[in-house]
């Protein structure tokens, strides 16, 4: 992506390169993600059942 390319990979790397810090947000990543959809499945079930759809 032109001019902000570099930056976003340095967010996600954690740095210039893949070391320990990329290793570790990936791993949060992996951990928090299944947990942040559970609850957007569960408050999408409770809208629906609020709406009676």
């Amino acid at each position: 992506i032109p001019w902000v390319g570099q930056d976003i990979v340095e967010f996600i790397w954690g740095g210039f390169s893949v070391n320990n810090a990329t290793l570790n947000r990936f791993f949060a990543l992996h951990f928090v993600f299944p947990f942040v959809l559970a609850a957007l499945a569960l408050m999408h079930l409770i809208a629906l059942h609020d709406s009676a759809g």
